[in-house]
This record gives C-alpha cells, structure tokens and sequence, in this order.
C-alpha cells in the first residue's frame, strides 16, 4: 500500500454562515494523481483552499506526511512544500513571464535544467519570456500559472481548474 502524503479526515469547512465542507475524506497517495471532481458547487474549490489554509477547517484533520496542518497559517503550509494554482491563476500581469517566475523561485535564482524542463511542456513560455504576463492569452497564462507553482520542486501541486483557458 502506498505512503499517503496528504490525509483528510472528516473535515468540516464554514464560509460565514454557510457549512460547505460537511465531513470531506479522502487521501493523496505519495506519487500519484489524485484529481476531485463534483458538479458546480460541491466544494472542489473550498477543499483546495481549506488545504492550503486560505481557509480554516472548522473541524476534522489534514495531515501532510502525518504532520497535522489544519492549524498552520497558509504560508507555513506553502512552505512545507504545497503549490497552489487557483482558479483565477494568480499571475502578475504587469510582470513579464520571466519575473513571475522569479518570484515564483523562493529558493533564489531559477534552476536552468529546471527552466528547459518546463519549456518542454509549455514552449510559449520561452517565446514570450519578456513579453508582460497580462499580454498571453488565457491559456497561455494557465500555463505561467502553472509553472509558477512548479518551477521548484513541490511535494504536492494543487490546481484548480487546470485545464481552464487550453486548447485541446
């Protein structure tokens, strides 16, 4: 059986008056794609952030690698080796490609090998690499959103929506 690197148990999530999470289980084996679907709604989205911290788990226990994390605050948790791509895909669009990664880079100046790697999936990243981030198009910044959270390595890579703005 393999190591689960992420555990939900039982977690409950309340936005105001609303109870959104009611209960949510499941668990993310080390290695693999775990993906949540749901309609509209179901609370993919509240799941991801009440991950991340964004926001509290009002009951229930998230572990990462056994270590309990409902209680850290989001950027202890980022830290811990947890990439979010939200939906809204959180780039700067002022900033050009290049300096989106770079902030994106928190343990200093960006990898090369680790830049080729990531060419190879999105090459319009290197055509544009100067070109300001609110130029792309929405799929191409789904792409820079994307390699904003993997341009180091991650234990763990939440996205939502991912394939929001792709062509086929």
């Amino acid at each position: 059986m393999p190591e689960m690197l992420l555990t939900l148990s039982g977690v409950n999530t309340h936005i105001g008056q609303y109870h959104i999470l009611q209960g949510v289980d499941f668990a993310v084996p080390r290695g693999e794609l775990t993906m949540l679907l749901g309609r509209n709604g179901a609370g993919k989205t509240t799941t991801l952030r009440t991950i991340l911290g964004l926001w509290r788990a009002s009951a229930g226990s998230i572990r990462l690698e056994g270590t309990e994390i409902a209680h850290l605050p989001t950027p202890a948790i980022a830290n811990l080796g947890i990439a979010y791509v939200p939906e809204s895909m959180g780039i700067f669009a002022g900033l050009s490609v290049r300096e989106n990664l770079l902030l994106a880079a928190r343990a200093g100046p960006l990898d090369e090998a680790r830049l080729e790697w990531l060419f190879r999936f999105f090459p319009a990243l290197k055509k544009f690499w100067f070109l300001p981030a609110g130029l792309l198009s929405g799929g191409q910044k789904q792409m820079l959103s994307i390699s904003r959270a993997i341009v180091e390595p991650r234990k763990l890579v939440l996205i939502d929506e991912p394939t929001k703005g792709l062509a086929p």
